[in-house]
């Protein structure tokens, strides 16, 4: 909306042509949902705790976490908000790609809201079954697929995959296509829930990796630097920066609130949207294989998670503690803080090395 707006006066006034440069837009995007995220923070915490609208905990979990029973959570509403209000201020809504990431994000929140509404109804960890919760999921995922097609249509990458370290190499996928989108969004948006245990842990995750794909997402849109570092380049993705920079900004707002010990959880409504917000830009970038890499600390915790489940349907016996990963680690003895701040190192080592492979082609 801004963008719209002060665009065109950068013909009369030459300091407004500021404006048309992305890299400037995107540091605003940072600072704008920031800005948002800590202002309306305080007064969002309180309407939370006086409706009510407390975190219930898991009765398998650690026993030192019954203590954060009673904190506001769905907290996610404040982050969604801050970086979705943010991109339509400093973003280009002509631009197809921006839709395609906002509404897809806007899906996997309505999926976590209705979760979260249920488990604060119940006032128990019960929220969508695991049925229920897949089925929603596996639409939005469909629907995001056909978005990123048609935002891409007619560039010869579109319904094609990208293989990491090897130029201009594209694999079509054909009907695979949707299939494959679904799965990336899948994958990202349930890794995220499942990292978001600990105070500040997935947030600050989140942050690493959407600062990494602001990145990509850059590099893919502009033409000249993609031809040198000989990626797919991505007409118009670039746009996308000021979605993912927003994340950014809105996720360290949101951290302010959610360190240890929490003020007020994500929830669902959170972990679900940041996750499946990471997921289709990194299918825009055509960087979805790199999202293993880049996302390498929420692939850990999510594996941590399947291989607990099959070990003991198969074998009987656990091979962690308890899953996923950072309880394992809380059970050994590591402190809360210890766990989060190990595991964000553990994250920026994982995008170092995402972003290393744009060098490695």
């Amino acid at each position: 909306m801004l963008y719209a707006l002060l665009y065109p006066l950068g013909d009369t006034f030459i300091g407004f042509n500021v404006f048309r440069y992305l890299t400037f837009r995107t540091g605003l995007a940072i600072a704008t949902a920031f800005f948002i995220s800590l202002v309306v923070g305080p007064w969002m915490i309180s309407k939370l705790r006086a409706l009510q609208v407390r975190q219930s905990i898991r009765e398998e979990g650690p026993e030192h976490h019954k203590v954060k029973a009673g904190t506001p959570t769905m907290g996610g509403i404040l982050i969604v908000s801050s970086f979705v209000l943010t991109t339509l201020l400093w973003a280009d809504l002509e631009n197809p790609y921006i839709w395609t990431v906002l509404l897809t994000t806007l899906g996997f929140a309505a999926i976590g809201l209705i979760d979260d509404l249920l488990i604060v109804r119940r006032q128990r960890n019960l929220g969508l079954t695991v049925r229920q919760k897949l089925f929603l999921q596996v639409l939005v995922g469909l629907a995001a697929g056909l978005m990123a097609r048609a935002a891409a249509t007619p560039a010869p990458h579109a319904g094609a995959l990208a293989v990491p370290f090897l130029k201009d190499v594209l694999l079509p996928l054909g009907i695979l296509y949707l299939p494959f989108v679904m799965v990336v969004l899948l994958g990202s948006s349930n890794a995220v829930n499942l990292t978001d245990g600990l105070d500040g842990l997935a947030v600050g995750a989140v942050a690493i990796a959407a600062a990494t794909y602001t990145v990509f997402v850059y590099v893919a849109g502009h033409a000249r630097i993609a031809e040198y570092l000989r990626i797919v380049p991505v007409s118009e993705a670039g746009e996308v920066a000021i979605f993912t920079g927003a994340m950014v900004g809105a996720a360290v707002g949101f951290l302010w609130f959610n360190c240890h010990p929490a003020q007020v959880f994500m929830g669902d409504v959170g972990s679900l949207a940041l996750g499946g917000g990471i997921g289709i830009v990194a299918v825009v970038a055509k960087q979805e294989l790199l999202l293993v890499l880049v996302g390498g600390l929420f692939v850990l915790e999510e594996l941590s998670v399947i291989i607990q489940v099959l070990s003991y349907k198969l074998r009987g016996t656990r091979v962690f503690r308890m899953a996923p990963l950072h309880h394992h680690f809380e059970l050994l003895g590591w402190t809360e803080t210890q766990v989060v701040v190990r595991f964000w190192i553990i994250a920026v080592v994982f995008a170092l090395a995402g972003l290393s492979t744009l060098k490695l082609r």
